[in-house]
């Protein structure tokens, strides 16, 4: 891990530190002189309908998940920017318990890196839950996103309304301006394809205390579940720092421990698989099943490669299936049918 000489920093009166304390090299995360934004609240229906954006007119449709939440169905993928099981519980069991932000709360700064952004629904989870332990904590958010027009159509609904004041109102302005200071966040909204943003970050010495996974499923978007992305996460994930997703991929948990982290596994929410949370130690992690361990052993944990971080997604599929047919690793449906064999014996 290269060596951040900021990561440490506290201000010595017990103030917040400052921006120049925070980032005494040129760094574009956090501008020293902060964009205005407006606060006013934005009108949305108590009945979400598809919600069109100009230029392009994209379509979100809404959907409603089984907690009450709602999330956005996108077509093109073909998947949910969310669990149907429930859109907040995922981002509180998911993402922000993993990431222990409960206790992380506790320092004067914390920082999150969230990576696919989507309708904010992750790190407005992640601000109500350190605000709540700690409302002095000072949070330092990057985010990055392919399209701005996700957070903005969330916001038009009024679904971040769900969480106290001030978090819908700060989110509503890093979705419109793409940059928020205030007292108790400093926020920057990263658009465009997140294999580049995230090597903006890196040089930035940005170093997260928990870093938030969400790009749709690998199969779909294995641009952003690569060993060479992920590598560049763990260069942006501090000593004692977590990153955590909904994904139990062995191909990704794989790719997780290639980049040195140590993995655990979350808890399930509703029907679906549990997730992966990750850290450089092993310490309070829960440990991995068996079968979650002998998963890492079949052919499915070959990784989604990408060496120059610019390969499209039928390009890194393709590469990855060509590896699977020459790999020496145990077929996964032979492993699944033994194992299922073994367990009724």
């Amino acid at each position: 891990m290269p060596t951040n000489p900021i990561a440490n920093l506290v201000n010595r009166s017990n103030a917040l530190p400052t921006l120049h304390e925070l980032f005494p090299v040129p760094c574009s995360l956090f501008p020293l002189t902060p964009t205005p934004y407006s606060l006013l609240p934005t009108p949305y229906s108590l009945l979400p309908t598809p919600y069109s954006l100009m230029p392009d007119k994209k379509v979100f449709t809404p959907e409603i998940t089984a907690d009450g939440s709602f999330t956005f169905f996108c077509s093109e993928i073909g998947e949910s920017y969310h669990s149907r099981q429930g859109a907040i519980e995922e981002a509180q069991l998911k993402f922000v318990k993993p990431c222990q932000l409960a206790e992380k709360a506790q320092q004067p700064v914390l920082r999150l890196l969230d990576i696919c952004y989507g309708l904010g629904y992750n790190s407005a989870a992640a601000l109500a839950e350190i605000w709540t332990h700690n409302p002095h904590c000072h949070v330092q958010l990057v985010a990055l996103e392919l399209d701005s027009t996700v957070p903005q159509a969330a916001i038009a609904q009024g679904w971040l309304n769900h969480f106290a004041n001030p978090i819908p109102q700060l989110l509503e302005a890093l979705a419109t301006t793409g940059l928020v200071e205030t007292q108790q966040l400093q926020a920057q909204l990263y658009l465009g394809d997140a294999r580049k943003t995230i090597q903006q970050v890196q040089q930035a010495y940005f170093q997260a205390d928990a870093i938030f996974l969400d790009p749709f499923s690998p199969p779909n978007c294995p641009q952003l579940w690569t060993l060479e992305f992920i590598q560049h996460l763990a260069q942006c994930c501090s000593d004692t720092g977590r990153l955590a997703t909904y994904s139990c991929a062995a191909a990704v948990r794989i790719a997780l421990i290639t980049a040195g982290f140590t993995i655990g596994s979350t808890i399930e929410v509703g029907n679906r698989q549990p997730g992966t949370v990750a850290s450089f130690t092993e310490a309070d992690l829960p440990s991995l099943s068996i079968r979650e361990q002998e998963h890492l052993q079949t052919r499915a944990a070959v990784p989604y490669r990408d060496p120059n971080l610019s390969d499209s997604a039928s390009d890194i599929l393709h590469r990855r299936r060509l590896e699977q047919q020459n790999s020496l690793l145990e077929a996964t449906s032979h492993w699944k049918k033994r194992w299922l064999r073994e367990q009724r014996e």
